[in-house]
């Protein structure tokens, strides 16, 4: 008796132009965080760059014949650029040993990738109750290496795939779970040069509103790019799907030595 196929991801399957979307996305976050601190608005319009990461991450896992090669990509990629991202990003430590402190720096986006693909890998193919212990294990590593994005950033892998099959699904999962994970920061007071405050507002308007101006809340702008199918994609070819992170954490070195 055949299994039944799996359910084939509802939402925007573009991944090529998926990918250099969340590109832009992500190098203004960036350099809103090295070069530009004093504009709130760039992190903001950045946190659309990680929900469309880890949607392109669901469809690829759907797609890709091999997913240890998969696997082995993302963490050759995470790995070649750990120290460029450790000195752009100002998370070098102050020991004087370079390998002590790249060791205990922060991990890039490609470790959280790695850890969330794991575990979907392990929820696909049922070894012993792996579908159970994987998502288990790769949260508890997330926690421990301190990885971007945290717990929170590997959980939201395993829900946005759980939810892939409906647009409705997806959206109503991307709602809930940025609601939550925006709880922890404060509302924001100005947006562009407008100043917000919600508590002049009715509260029957002041208080669902506050709910979404949060920074992780804004998230929620990715909806707009994977929903929607379009109907061309870009082929990239596989070096430049990987290059392009290192490539732009060198664009955002170079503007942090411009204007050093």
């Amino acid at each position: 008796m055949s299994s039944s196929p799996r359910p084939a991801p509802a939402g925007n399957q573009a991944t090529g132009t998926l990918k250099i979307i969340a590109l832009f996305f992500m190098l203004i976050d960036h350099l809103g965080a090295v070069v530009f601190p004093s504009i709130p608005e760039m992190r903001i319009v950045g946190r659309a760059a990680f929900p469309i990461y880890c949607w392109c991450m669901v469809v690829g896992f759907h797609y890709t014949r091999s997913v240890p090669k998969y696997l082995g990509r993302i963490l050759l990629t995470g790995i070649l650029s750990q120290p460029l991202y450790a000195y752009v990003m100002n998370h070098m430590g102050q020991s004087g040993d370079l390998f002590r402190d790249l060791m205990m720096c922060k991990p890039n986006i490609f470790l959280t990738l790695f850890l969330g693909l794991a575990a979907l890998w392990g929820i696909r193919q049922k070894w012993y109750l792996s579908q159970i212990w994987a998502p288990a294990a790769a949260i508890a590593l997330a926690t421990v290496l301190g990885v971007d994005y945290g717990w929170r950033g590997v959980l939201f892998i395993l829900l946005l795939y759980g939810a892939r099959s409906t647009r409705a699904g997806i959206a109503a999962v991307m709602i809930a779970f940025f609601l939550f994970w925006g709880t922890s920061y404060r509302v924001t007071s100005s947006l562009f040069g407008i100043p917000i405050d919600v508590n002049r507002l009715p509260m029957w308007l002041g208080s669902p509103l506050s709910s979404f101006l949060r920074l992780e809340t804004y998230g929620l702008f990715s909806l707009a790019f994977i929903l929607p199918r379009y109907r061309e994609d870009l082929h990239l070819p596989p070096w430049v799907t990987y290059g392009i992170y290192p490539a732009h954490l060198l664009l955002v070195l170079a503007a942090k030595l411009a204007l050093r």
